[in-house]
Protein backbone atom coordinates (compact mmCIF):
# COMPACT_ATOMS: atom_id res chain seq x y z
CA UNK A 1 0.00 0.00 0.00
CA UNK A 2 1.52 3.57 -1.02
CA UNK A 3 0.89 5.95 1.67
CA UNK A 4 1.08 9.81 1.36
CA UNK A 5 1.31 11.39 4.68
CA UNK A 6 0.67 14.78 4.56
CA UNK A 7 1.67 17.42 7.26
CA UNK A 8 -1.53 19.79 8.13
CA UNK A 9 -0.28 22.50 10.13
CA UNK A 10 -3.88 23.28 12.16
CA UNK A 11 -3.81 27.25 13.12
CA UNK A 12 -6.61 28.00 15.68
CA UNK A 13 -8.29 24.74 15.85
CA UNK A 14 -8.59 25.19 20.13
CA UNK A 15 -12.04 27.21 18.99
CA UNK A 16 -15.54 25.80 18.55
CA UNK A 17 -15.59 25.00 14.66
CA UNK A 18 -12.12 24.40 14.43
CA UNK A 19 -12.37 21.77 17.52
CA UNK A 20 -15.51 20.06 16.30
CA UNK A 21 -15.75 20.58 12.77
CA UNK A 22 -12.39 20.32 11.41
CA UNK A 23 -10.24 18.08 13.67
CA UNK A 24 -12.57 15.82 15.53
CA UNK A 25 -15.36 15.18 12.40
CA UNK A 26 -12.56 15.99 10.06
CA UNK A 27 -9.04 15.48 9.88
CA UNK A 28 -9.61 12.97 12.92
CA UNK A 29 -12.55 10.93 11.37
CA UNK A 30 -10.44 10.87 7.92
CA UNK A 31 -7.21 9.20 10.06
CA UNK A 32 -9.98 6.59 11.84
CA UNK A 33 -11.30 5.61 8.52
CA UNK A 34 -7.96 4.93 7.54
CA UNK A 35 -7.00 7.65 5.22
CA UNK A 36 -8.69 9.23 2.04
CA UNK A 37 -8.45 6.08 -0.68
CA UNK A 38 -7.25 6.73 -3.55
CA UNK A 39 -7.24 3.07 -5.01
CA UNK A 40 -6.94 -0.11 -3.70
CA UNK A 41 -3.29 0.19 -3.55
CA UNK A 42 -3.02 3.99 -2.67
CA UNK A 43 -3.70 6.00 -0.07
CA UNK A 44 -3.56 9.74 1.67
CA UNK A 45 -2.60 10.13 5.37
CA UNK A 46 -3.64 13.17 7.21
CA UNK A 47 -0.42 13.96 9.91
CA UNK A 48 -1.80 17.23 11.77
CA UNK A 49 -0.10 19.66 13.88
CA UNK A 50 -2.27 22.28 16.59
CA UNK A 51 -0.88 25.05 16.61
CA UNK A 52 -1.91 28.18 18.85
CA UNK A 53 -1.23 30.48 21.54
CA UNK A 54 -2.33 28.29 24.81
CA UNK A 55 0.17 25.24 25.31
CA UNK A 56 -2.45 24.01 28.12
CA UNK A 57 -5.45 23.94 25.54
CA UNK A 58 -3.37 22.49 22.61
CA UNK A 59 -2.19 19.73 25.30
CA UNK A 60 -5.64 19.03 26.36
CA UNK A 61 -7.19 18.95 22.57
CA UNK A 62 -4.10 16.10 21.47
CA UNK A 63 -5.30 14.21 24.87
CA UNK A 64 -8.98 14.18 23.85
CA UNK A 65 -8.18 13.56 20.19
CA UNK A 66 -4.89 11.37 20.18
CA UNK A 67 -2.81 13.91 17.74
CA UNK A 68 0.46 13.54 18.83
CA UNK A 69 2.04 16.88 17.13
CA UNK A 70 1.30 20.21 18.82
CA UNK A 71 3.14 23.47 19.08
CA UNK A 72 2.87 27.25 19.53
CA UNK A 73 5.67 28.26 17.42
CA UNK A 74 3.89 28.41 13.97
CA UNK A 75 7.17 29.37 12.27
CA UNK A 76 8.59 26.45 13.18
CA UNK A 77 6.24 24.35 12.10
CA UNK A 78 6.03 26.36 8.63
CA UNK A 79 9.99 25.73 8.09
CA UNK A 80 9.56 21.91 8.45
CA UNK A 81 9.14 20.70 4.99
CA UNK A 82 6.91 17.68 5.74
CA UNK A 83 4.29 19.80 6.97
CA UNK A 84 2.68 20.53 3.35
CA UNK A 85 -0.53 22.42 4.11
CA UNK A 86 -1.47 25.17 6.29
CA UNK A 87 -4.84 25.32 7.60
CA UNK A 88 -6.65 28.40 9.51
CA UNK A 89 -9.39 28.90 11.45
CA UNK A 90 -8.26 32.01 14.03
CA UNK A 91 -9.98 35.01 14.04
CA UNK A 92 -10.71 36.89 10.36
CA UNK A 93 -8.46 39.88 11.04
CA UNK A 94 -5.31 37.33 11.99
CA UNK A 95 -6.35 35.12 9.47
CA UNK A 96 -3.96 36.91 6.41
CA UNK A 97 -0.90 37.35 8.61
CA UNK A 98 -1.24 33.94 9.00
CA UNK A 99 -1.79 32.88 5.47
CA UNK A 100 1.41 35.23 3.87
CA UNK A 101 3.93 33.58 6.36
CA UNK A 102 2.79 30.01 4.77
CA UNK A 103 2.69 31.05 1.01
CA UNK A 104 6.36 32.69 2.03
CA UNK A 105 6.60 28.68 3.41
CA UNK A 106 5.26 27.54 0.58
CA UNK A 107 2.49 25.57 1.59
CA UNK A 108 -1.15 24.99 -0.13
CA UNK A 109 -3.41 26.86 1.67
CA UNK A 110 -6.92 25.85 3.13
CA UNK A 111 -8.49 28.61 5.71
CA UNK A 112 -12.17 29.31 6.85
CA UNK A 113 -14.32 32.12 5.54
CA UNK A 114 -14.31 35.09 5.95
CA UNK A 115 -10.54 34.92 4.13
CA UNK A 116 -9.76 38.56 5.43
CA UNK A 117 -11.70 41.39 6.68
CA UNK A 118 -12.14 43.42 3.29
CA UNK A 119 -12.62 42.12 -0.83
CA UNK A 120 -9.18 43.44 -1.44
CA UNK A 121 -7.23 42.19 1.10
CA UNK A 122 -8.76 38.55 0.23
CA UNK A 123 -8.07 39.47 -3.44
CA UNK A 124 -4.80 40.21 -2.65
CA UNK A 125 -4.22 36.95 -0.71
CA UNK A 126 -6.02 34.93 -3.95
CA UNK A 127 -3.58 36.64 -6.02
CA UNK A 128 -0.41 35.88 -4.27
CA UNK A 129 -1.28 32.20 -3.66
CA UNK A 130 -1.59 31.70 -7.07
CA UNK A 131 1.11 33.37 -8.05
CA UNK A 132 2.97 31.16 -5.88
CA UNK A 133 1.99 28.03 -7.51
CA UNK A 134 0.36 26.90 -4.79
CA UNK A 135 -2.64 24.71 -4.07
CA UNK A 136 -5.71 26.60 -2.05
CA UNK A 137 -9.10 26.57 -1.11
CA UNK A 138 -11.82 28.42 1.02
CA UNK A 139 -14.10 26.64 3.54
CA UNK A 140 -17.80 26.18 1.73
CA UNK A 141 -19.11 23.65 3.69
CA UNK A 142 -23.17 24.11 3.48
CA UNK A 143 -22.70 23.04 -0.38
CA UNK A 144 -22.51 19.07 1.24
CA UNK A 145 -25.08 19.26 3.57
CA UNK A 146 -27.83 16.79 2.42
CA UNK A 147 -30.47 18.75 2.42
CA UNK A 148 -28.56 21.31 -0.15
CA UNK A 149 -27.33 18.08 -2.27
CA UNK A 150 -30.93 17.05 -2.44
CA UNK A 151 -32.24 20.44 -3.30
CA UNK A 152 -29.15 20.22 -5.98
CA UNK A 153 -30.58 16.56 -7.35
CA UNK A 154 -34.06 18.69 -7.72
CA UNK A 155 -32.43 21.28 -9.86
CA UNK A 156 -30.29 19.66 -11.91
CA UNK A 157 -33.10 16.69 -13.04
CA UNK A 158 -35.40 20.34 -13.86
CA UNK A 159 -37.57 19.12 -11.18
CA UNK A 160 -38.42 23.20 -11.02
CA UNK A 161 -39.07 24.05 -14.28
CA UNK A 162 -37.95 27.86 -14.21
CA UNK A 163 -36.89 28.79 -10.89
CA UNK A 164 -38.57 32.03 -10.07
CA UNK A 165 -37.79 33.05 -5.90
CA UNK A 166 -36.05 31.33 -3.08
CA UNK A 167 -36.60 32.40 0.63
CA UNK A 168 -33.57 31.15 3.00
CA UNK A 169 -34.50 31.63 6.87
CA UNK A 170 -31.67 30.91 9.30
CA UNK A 171 -31.01 31.52 12.98
CA UNK A 172 -32.32 30.36 16.29
CA UNK A 173 -31.53 32.10 19.62
CA UNK A 174 -28.72 32.54 21.01
CA UNK A 175 -28.49 33.68 25.09
CA UNK A 176 -27.31 36.30 26.44
CA UNK A 177 -25.14 34.77 28.82
CA UNK A 178 -26.49 36.82 31.76
CA UNK A 179 -27.96 33.57 32.83
CA UNK A 180 -27.09 30.89 30.64
CA UNK A 181 -23.68 29.35 29.39
CA UNK A 182 -23.11 31.13 25.96
CA UNK A 183 -23.45 29.40 22.49
CA UNK A 184 -21.59 31.41 21.03
CA UNK A 185 -18.04 33.23 22.02
CA UNK A 186 -18.61 37.13 22.69
CA UNK A 187 -16.04 38.30 19.92
CA UNK A 188 -19.28 37.48 17.29
CA UNK A 189 -21.01 40.39 18.76
CA UNK A 190 -18.20 42.99 18.41
CA UNK A 191 -17.90 45.09 15.46
CA UNK A 192 -13.96 45.72 16.74
CA UNK A 193 -13.12 42.27 16.67
CA UNK A 194 -14.55 41.64 13.73
CA UNK A 195 -17.60 40.52 14.68
CA UNK A 196 -21.22 40.52 13.60
CA UNK A 197 -23.87 38.18 11.34
CA UNK A 198 -23.51 39.95 8.13
CA UNK A 199 -19.74 39.19 7.74
CA UNK A 200 -20.51 35.88 9.11
CA UNK A 201 -23.22 34.68 6.74
CA UNK A 202 -23.05 36.63 4.05
CA UNK A 203 -19.95 34.55 2.71
CA UNK A 204 -21.99 31.42 3.07
CA UNK A 205 -25.01 32.83 1.20
CA UNK A 206 -22.52 33.78 -1.64
CA UNK A 207 -22.00 30.26 -2.29
CA UNK A 208 -24.85 28.50 -1.82
CA UNK A 209 -26.78 31.17 -4.07
CA UNK A 210 -23.83 30.92 -6.51
CA UNK A 211 -23.50 27.52 -6.84
CA UNK A 212 -26.71 26.85 -7.01
CA UNK A 213 -28.98 29.27 -8.17
CA UNK A 214 -26.97 31.98 -10.55
CA UNK A 215 -24.49 35.04 -9.81
CA UNK A 216 -25.79 37.85 -7.90
CA UNK A 217 -25.96 40.94 -9.94
CA UNK A 218 -27.54 43.31 -6.69
CA UNK A 219 -28.54 43.12 -3.24
CA UNK A 220 -30.18 45.12 -0.29
CA UNK A 221 -29.10 44.44 2.97
CA UNK A 222 -30.56 45.81 6.07
CA UNK A 223 -28.58 44.98 9.53
CA UNK A 224 -29.73 45.42 13.41
CA UNK A 225 -28.22 44.53 16.78
CA UNK A 226 -31.82 44.07 18.10
CA UNK A 227 -30.33 43.02 21.60
CA UNK A 228 -27.60 45.93 22.65
CA UNK A 229 -25.83 44.16 25.89
CA UNK A 230 -24.81 40.90 26.32
CA UNK A 231 -22.24 38.82 28.58
CA UNK A 232 -19.34 37.06 27.82
CA UNK A 233 -17.00 34.47 29.25
CA UNK A 234 -15.81 35.74 32.83
CA UNK A 235 -19.57 36.71 33.26
CA UNK A 236 -19.07 40.94 32.27
CA UNK A 237 -21.93 42.80 30.28
CA UNK A 238 -20.99 44.32 27.70
CA UNK A 239 -22.17 46.46 24.74
CA UNK A 240 -22.94 44.97 21.20
CA UNK A 241 -21.55 47.31 18.61
CA UNK A 242 -22.42 44.35 15.57
CA UNK A 243 -25.18 43.29 13.62
CA UNK A 244 -27.08 40.72 15.09
CA UNK A 245 -29.42 40.08 12.43
CA UNK A 246 -29.34 40.50 8.76
CA UNK A 247 -32.67 40.64 6.27
CA UNK A 248 -31.11 40.88 2.88
CA UNK A 249 -32.58 40.63 -0.97
CA UNK A 250 -30.34 39.36 -3.67
CA UNK A 251 -31.11 39.76 -7.52
CA UNK A 252 -29.33 37.45 -9.62
CA UNK A 253 -28.00 37.91 -12.91
CA UNK A 254 -30.83 35.14 -13.98
CA UNK A 255 -33.58 37.16 -12.74
CA UNK A 256 -34.18 34.59 -9.80
CA UNK A 257 -34.89 36.38 -6.56
CA UNK A 258 -33.27 35.48 -3.48
CA UNK A 259 -34.53 36.34 0.20
CA UNK A 260 -32.33 35.55 3.07
CA UNK A 261 -33.54 36.28 6.76
CA UNK A 262 -30.30 35.80 9.13
CA UNK A 263 -30.88 36.10 13.17
CA UNK A 264 -29.29 35.06 16.31
CA UNK A 265 -32.61 36.51 17.88
CA UNK A 266 -35.15 34.05 16.50
CA UNK A 267 -36.83 31.24 18.02
CA UNK A 268 -37.36 28.34 15.73
CA UNK A 269 -40.75 27.42 14.19
CA UNK A 270 -39.37 25.52 11.82
CA UNK A 271 -37.94 22.28 10.46
CA UNK A 272 -34.29 22.84 10.74
CA UNK A 273 -31.68 25.74 12.09
CA UNK A 274 -31.57 26.91 7.87
CA UNK A 275 -34.41 26.03 5.98
CA UNK A 276 -34.53 26.63 1.89
CA UNK A 277 -37.66 27.43 0.23
CA UNK A 278 -37.43 27.18 -3.75
CA UNK A 279 -40.29 28.33 -6.07
CA UNK A 280 -40.68 27.37 -9.79
CA UNK A 281 -43.16 26.98 -12.53
CA UNK A 282 -43.57 23.20 -11.94
CA UNK A 283 -42.49 22.74 -8.57
CA UNK A 284 -41.63 23.88 -5.09
CA UNK A 285 -39.30 22.64 -2.81
CA UNK A 286 -38.30 23.35 0.77
CA UNK A 287 -34.52 22.10 2.02
CA UNK A 288 -33.10 21.80 5.59
CA UNK A 289 -29.35 20.81 6.55
CA UNK A 290 -30.19 17.07 6.08
CA UNK A 291 -33.68 16.74 4.74
CA UNK A 292 -36.01 17.96 1.70
CA UNK A 293 -39.29 17.91 0.51
CA UNK A 294 -41.28 18.83 -2.65
CA UNK A 295 -44.01 19.46 -4.11
CA UNK A 296 -44.81 19.53 -8.14
CA UNK A 297 -47.59 21.28 -10.36
CA UNK A 298 -49.58 18.79 -10.78
CA UNK A 299 -49.92 18.01 -6.54
CA UNK A 300 -50.31 21.99 -5.85
CA UNK A 301 -53.48 22.79 -4.05
CA UNK A 302 -56.24 25.40 -5.29
CA UNK A 303 -55.77 28.05 -2.35
CA UNK A 304 -58.51 29.98 -1.50
CA UNK A 305 -58.46 32.94 0.72
CA UNK A 306 -60.97 32.98 3.44
CA UNK A 307 -59.76 34.19 6.96
CA UNK A 308 -63.64 33.48 8.59
CA UNK A 309 -62.88 29.22 8.64
CA UNK A 310 -60.72 26.86 9.62
CA UNK A 311 -58.31 26.31 5.96
CA UNK A 312 -60.29 22.75 4.48
CA UNK A 313 -56.53 22.38 3.37
CA UNK A 314 -53.62 20.54 4.91
CA UNK A 315 -50.92 21.93 3.77
CA UNK A 316 -48.44 20.14 4.90
CA UNK A 317 -50.19 16.91 3.69
CA UNK A 318 -48.94 17.84 0.22
CA UNK A 319 -45.18 17.52 -0.19
CA UNK A 320 -43.51 14.84 -0.70
CA UNK A 321 -39.94 13.59 1.14
CA UNK A 322 -37.19 13.51 -1.59
CA UNK A 323 -35.66 10.35 -0.91
CA UNK A 324 -31.73 10.17 -0.10
CA UNK A 325 -29.26 9.01 -2.47
CA UNK A 326 -27.39 7.18 -0.33
CA UNK A 327 -24.75 7.76 2.91
CA UNK A 328 -24.16 11.14 3.21
CA UNK A 329 -20.88 12.28 5.57
CA UNK A 330 -19.81 14.88 7.20
CA UNK A 331 -20.19 18.16 4.90
CA UNK A 332 -16.76 19.53 6.29
CA UNK A 333 -15.28 16.04 6.31
CA UNK A 334 -15.94 15.48 2.24
CA UNK A 335 -14.99 18.94 1.08
CA UNK A 336 -11.50 18.35 3.38
CA UNK A 337 -11.29 14.86 1.66
CA UNK A 338 -11.41 16.70 -2.12
CA UNK A 339 -8.89 19.28 -1.05
CA UNK A 340 -6.32 16.42 0.12
CA UNK A 341 -7.23 14.65 -2.88
CA UNK A 342 -6.69 18.07 -5.07
CA UNK A 343 -3.12 18.58 -3.36
CA UNK A 344 -1.69 14.70 -3.73
CA UNK A 345 -3.40 14.09 -7.44
CA UNK A 346 -4.18 17.82 -8.25
CA UNK A 347 -7.78 16.85 -9.03
CA UNK A 348 -10.12 19.73 -9.26
CA UNK A 349 -10.91 21.75 -6.53
CA UNK A 350 -12.71 24.91 -7.91
CA UNK A 351 -13.45 26.37 -4.01
CA UNK A 352 -10.40 28.84 -4.50
CA UNK A 353 -9.25 31.77 -2.65
CA UNK A 354 -10.68 33.84 -5.13
CA UNK A 355 -14.19 31.93 -4.68
CA UNK A 356 -13.68 33.18 -0.78
CA UNK A 357 -12.68 36.80 -2.06
CA UNK A 358 -16.31 36.49 -3.41
CA UNK A 359 -17.93 35.76 -0.37
CA UNK A 360 -15.95 38.21 1.71
CA UNK A 361 -17.04 41.43 -1.21
CA UNK A 362 -20.64 40.59 -0.83
CA UNK A 363 -20.52 40.78 3.07
CA UNK A 364 -18.59 43.84 2.36
CA UNK A 365 -21.63 45.02 -0.14
CA UNK A 366 -24.04 44.21 2.75
CA UNK A 367 -22.60 46.59 5.04
CA UNK A 368 -22.52 49.57 2.84
CA UNK A 369 -25.89 48.60 1.22
CA UNK A 370 -26.96 48.99 5.12
CA UNK A 371 -25.51 52.21 5.49
CA UNK A 372 -26.59 53.45 2.47
CA UNK A 373 -30.12 52.16 3.04
CA UNK A 374 -30.07 51.75 -1.00
CA UNK A 375 -29.43 48.95 -3.63
CA UNK A 376 -25.75 48.16 -4.54
CA UNK A 377 -24.71 46.37 -7.70
CA UNK A 378 -22.44 43.44 -7.26
CA UNK A 379 -19.24 44.15 -9.74
CA UNK A 380 -16.98 41.23 -10.96
CA UNK A 381 -13.57 40.96 -9.20
CA UNK A 382 -10.74 40.95 -10.74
Amino acid sequence: MKTHKIGIIMNGVTGRMGTNQHLIRSIKAIIDQGGVKLSDHEVIMPDPVLVGRSEDKLKALAARTGVARISTNLDAELAKPDNQIYFDSTLTGQRPAGVRKAIAAKKHIYCEKPTATTSAEALALAKEVTAAGLKHGVVQDKLWLPGLLKLKYLIDTGFFGKILSVRGEFGYWVFTGEFEKLQRPSWNYRKEDDGGIIVDMLCHWQYVIQNLFGEVKSLTCLGATHIPTRWDEAGKPYKCTADDSAYATFELVNGVICHFNSSWDVRVDRDDLLTLQVDGTHGSAVAGLRDCKAQALAATPRCTWNPDIDSPIKYKDGWVRVPDQGPYDNAFKVQWELFLKHVVTGSPFPWSLHEGAKGVQLAELGLASWAKRAWVDVPKLA
